[in-house]
C-alpha cells in the first residue's frame, strides 16, 4: 500500500505539472488576488473529485461509449474555454482603461472564482476520460474497488489543492511585479490567448 501511494502521488505529480486551461486558468485568477486563485483552486479540485467519483460508478464509461455524448461535451467544453479567453481578453483591456483613468468594474465575488475553476474542469470531457483510465490502475489488488476509487480521487484532489497552491502563493509573492497594470495587461492578454486556442483545439479535434 505505501508502494502504491508512493507512486500514485507521483502521477498526481506529474499530472499537475502538465500545463493545461486549469493551471493558465489558476494563474490568471491569482494575479487578482490569492483568495481568487485559490477557490479557482477549490473549484477546480471539486471537479476532479466529481470525475474520480463517476469514474469510480462506471459512468464516465457511457460517455466514452457514446460517440454523441463526447462530442457535444467537447463542444461545450470549447466554448467554456473561449468563453473564458474572451474574458480575459477584455479584462486586459479594462486594464488598459485603468491606465488611462478609466475606473475597473467591481471585483469579482468568491464564488465567481470557485464557479469559475468547477465549470472548466466538469466542461472536460478529456478530465472525466482520464480519470476512468487513471484512477483503477492504483488500486491495491483485493481492495473494494468502488470505496478505493473514490478515496484514491478525494487524495487527487486534496494533493492538487496543495500544489496549485504554491502556484497561487508564487504569484502573489511576485504580486509588487505583476500588480503593474502594463505587467498584468500583457500577462491577462496572453492567458486569453492561450485559453481560445486551447478551446479552438478541442472544437477542431475529432
Amino acid at each position: 500500500m505505501p508502494t502504491t501511494l508512493l507512486a500514485f502521488l507521483g502521477a498526481c505529480t506529474l499530472i499537475a505539472a502538465s500545463p493545461g486551461p486549469s493551471t493558465v486558468l489558476i494563474i490568471k485568477q491569482s494575479l487578482h488576488s490569492r483568495r481568487s486563485g485559490f477557490l479557482t483552486v477549490l473549484g477546480n479540485e471539486t471537479g476532479v473529485f466529481i470525475w474520480g467519483v463517476v469514474a469510480a460508478f462506471g459512468l464516465t464509461a457511457l460517455l466514452t461509449a457514446s460517440e454523441v455524448a463526447y462530442g457535444v461535451m467537447r463542444v461545450v467544453g470549447a466554448v467554456v474555454l473561449v468563453g473564458f479567453g474572451i474574458q480575459a481578453l477584455r479584462q486586459a483591456r479594462r486594464t488598459r482603461g485603468a491606465d488611462d483613468g478609466v475606473r475597473e468594474g467591481a471585483p469579482k465575488s468568491g464564488w465567481h472564482s470557485y464557479r469559475g475553476g468547477l465549470l472548466l474542469n466538469l466542461a472536460n470531457p478529456k478530465a472525466a476520460v482520464f480519470a476512468m483510465s487513471f484512477l483503477p490502475q492504483f488500486v491495491p489488488e483485493g481492495a473494494p474497488h468502488l470505496p478505493a476509487m473514490v478515496g484514491l480521487a478525494a487524495l487527487w484532489a486534496v494533493y492538487e489543492v496543495g500544489y496549485y497552491g504554491l502556484y497561487v502563493w508564487f504569484v502573489g509573492r511576485l504580486r509588487s511585479v505583476l500588480s503593474r497594470v502594463g505587467v498584468r495587461r500583457r500577462l491577462e492578454q496572453v492567458s486569453g490567448g492561450v485559453l481560445l486556442l486551447l478551446g479552438v483545439r478541442m472544437a477542431l479535434e475529432g
